[in-house]
């Protein structure tokens, strides 16, 4: 898609609410939208998501971050209806979930939408290739079509030769990468990722992220990813959402997040991420240069750290393209130092 184009949306929170307890929204209706979390708590309430404005546009990872008790899982489930919101609108591929039948839900669920939870929730008796084709099997699909579909999925992932391994003989990383398999099958339009690395070790866990983004690159879906580790919300982001105790503090790319925390709280999540890990070149890059280097240009969508020694190397000044190759700036050395020092 061209820079230049208008995204579309495909998944909008609007004022949405999740409250758990008897009279949620009455309540909402009554203490609005900025009463203290003891208003609400003196009803025996607790407020899960707080008047949330997010949206999702096709093609992007957004990432919703936040401690534990943020209501970043909460805020996914409601996405889904796995919770049922208290207030507010939310827009799915231009539908109103929350005025579907349960009948239609099942069905955008079985057909539209993907999830894959944090503990994999492989069935233990079943194969690999049983796992992966278990969503087509639940379709109706026919057994030679649900696997020759699983087939695609189970290399997408890098487990060829697995098919007839059970969950118990793999590692912890192939078996995230059997529910990943899994919640691909039936080509979902939006995929939901509840901190599904979190359980790996490091090493595996930076891996997976690779891995993640690889086959992002070639289907190219609409993702609402949730972690805790704002590295990890970086490294995989084109927008990031930070929440605290219910509600969203400060949604933005990445970089914007990293040079402009909206509070202490932001703060405090990007204070130890470097720079030129965040910010991309077309953050610090200069208007277009005819006399520009173009021979191997700096794609503008690249984050500063990638392209650092190329730029040092360079005795001269190097175009910059967007991801059509039409050149939108240029770079030098001198642009690097405020970011590299």
């Amino acid at each position: 898609m061209s820079s230049s184009a208008t995204p579309e949306t495909v998944l909008n929170c609007i004022d949405l609410w999740k409250v758990f307890g008897e009279g949620g929204a009455k309540a909402i209706a009554e203490l609005g939208p900025d009463a203290p979390e003891g208003a609400f708590k003196e009803r025996g309430l607790i407020v899960g998501a707080r008047n949330v404005n997010v949206h999702v546009n096709r093609g992007e990872i957004f990432v919703v971050m936040g401690l534990s008790g943020s209501g970043k899982s909460t805020l996914v489930r409601c996405m889904t209806r796995l919770h049922e919101p208290t207030a507010g609108q939310l827009i799915v591929l231009g539908q109103d979930v929350t005025n579907l039948s349960r009948k239609e839900l099942v069905d955008i669920r079985r057909n539209r939408l993907s999830m894959v939870f944090q503990d994999f929730a492989l069935l233990p008796h079943l194969t690999v290739m049983g796992n992966v084709a278990f969503p087509l099997k639940v379709q109706g699909v026919d057994r030679k079509t649900r696997e020759v579909k699983a087939k695609e999925m189970i290399d997408l992932v890098g487990l060829t030769g697995r098919e007839n391994y059970f969950p118990d003989e793999l590692s912890g990383g192939q078996q995230q990468r059997v529910g990943i398999a899994r919640s691909l099958t039936t080509q979902p339009e939006v995929w939901f990722l509840d901190e599904p690395f979190s359980a790996l070790d490091p090493l595996i866990r930076h891996d997976m992220q690779l891995e993640f983004l690889r086959i992002q690159k070639m289907l190219n879906k609409s993702i609402v990813f949730i972690t805790h580790d704002f590295e990890e919300a970086v490294r995989l982001a084109d927008r990031i959402a930070i929440m605290k105790n219910g509600s969203v503090i400060q949604q933005g790319p990445p970089e914007e997040l990293v040079l402009n925390p909206a509070d202490d709280y932001v703060k405090e999540f990007t204070k130890s991420i470097p720079k030129q890990k965040v910010l991309r070149v077309s953050a610090i890059m200069g208007p277009v240069d005819k006399g520009a280097l173009s021979d191997v240009p700096i794609k503008a969508s690249e984050t500063v750290d990638t392209v650092v020694a190329q730029v040092l190397m360079s005795d001269g000044v190097l175009a910059v393209t967007d991801d059509d190759n039409t050149v939108v700036g240029s770079i030098h050395r001198r642009d690097l130092v405020p970011v590299i020092t």
